[in-house]
């Protein structure tokens, strides 16, 4: 979070516990007997131990939650959510044992709530940034080591964080990214990839033999059926644009490894062309 945010939402919320604070000073009484003091104390003590009994419950209810769930984004998530609910609990604690001795909350609760609404204006982008944090760690578009594409940009993720996520692309650099658009953009996942399916469209002159451009379809068939990792889909001339043939190569590659893929699509690359120069066969210019 930038410190242009913070400062005003810490200034705001100092104020407004401060404001609260003189006002409770005021509304104690004054003239309280010894018993009195001595049952407020009492009081004290006794929400103090009600609040850690409490906090204490909640925390190992919350790490066997976890423990059981099996699933490590989960198990984050719930840990996360210990230190608000002991903060809720602390809280729901000390508006009690101000009740219970006879404090007046009605004011105090006006400064609340108008310190509250503030509150939330000034940290309404890190509590979005936060629940967008929740929604991927819940949804789980992408995980940490994972290649995605976002915004034009193709990176490995390194590190989903409750304001950013961060990334590191193909040439080494770290690009750090907002949660709020990750989860308002289109992303890819790469890992995810099941099948990869390429399409190789390349231009031959036309004045080349007609035997060897017809022969050219299923020379690459017959080369390609014996091709591991891929499965090829056809290979056909398309159209003649002036004095060049257009021919279209489609192929599919399965599973999701991209280094894989590269090295297939090499392979074919170099394959086509030494096949095309074997038939005596030229590429047009385009």
């Amino acid at each position: 979070m930038a410190p242009a945010t913070i400062l005003p939402a810490l200034a705001l919320l100092l104020g407004a516990g401060l404001i609260s604070a003189a006002l409770v000073w005021r509304s104690l009484p004054m003239s309280l007997g010894a018993d009195q003091l001595l049952m407020a104390g009492v009081k004290l003590v006794l929400v103090v131990l009600a609040v850690r009994l409490a906090n204490r419950a909640t925390t190992r209810a919350l790490r066997s939650w976890s423990a059981r769930c099996g699933d490590e984004a989960v198990a984050s998530l719930i840990g996360s959510l210990a230190p608000m609910l002991r903060a809720l609990i602390s809280a729901l604690g000390a508006v009690f044992y101000l009740q219970n001795i006879g404090v007046e909350m009605a004011a105090i609760w006006a400064l609340l709530s108008a310190g509250g609404i503030g509150a939330g204006l000034a940290l309404k982008q890190p509590v979005q940034e936060f629940f967008n944090y929740l929604t991927l760690l819940l949804d789980r578009p992408f995980q940490a080591g994972q290649w995605i594409q976002v915004n034009g940009i193709t990176a490995r993720v390194e590190r989903i964080g409750v304001r950013s996520t961060r990334l590191r692309n193909l040439s080494g650099e770290a690009i750090v990214m907002g949660n709020s658009l990750l989860t308002s953009s289109v992303v890819t996942n790469c890992d995810e990839l099941q099948q990869r399916r390429v399409v190789i469209r390349f231009a031959l002159q036309a004045d080349a033999p007609p035997e060897a451009l017809e022969a050219l379809p299923l020379r690459v068939q017959r080369w390609l059926a014996d091709e591991s990792g891929l499965r090829l889909e056809r290979c056909h001339c398309l159209d003649l644009q002036g004095t060049a043939l257009v021919f279209e190569l489609v192929y599919a590659l399965d599973g999701g490894d991209g280094q894989d893929h590269r090295e297939v699509q090499q392979r074919v690359t170099l394959g086509l062309n030494r096949l095309i120069q074997g038939l005596g066969l030229r590429l047009a210019a385009s």
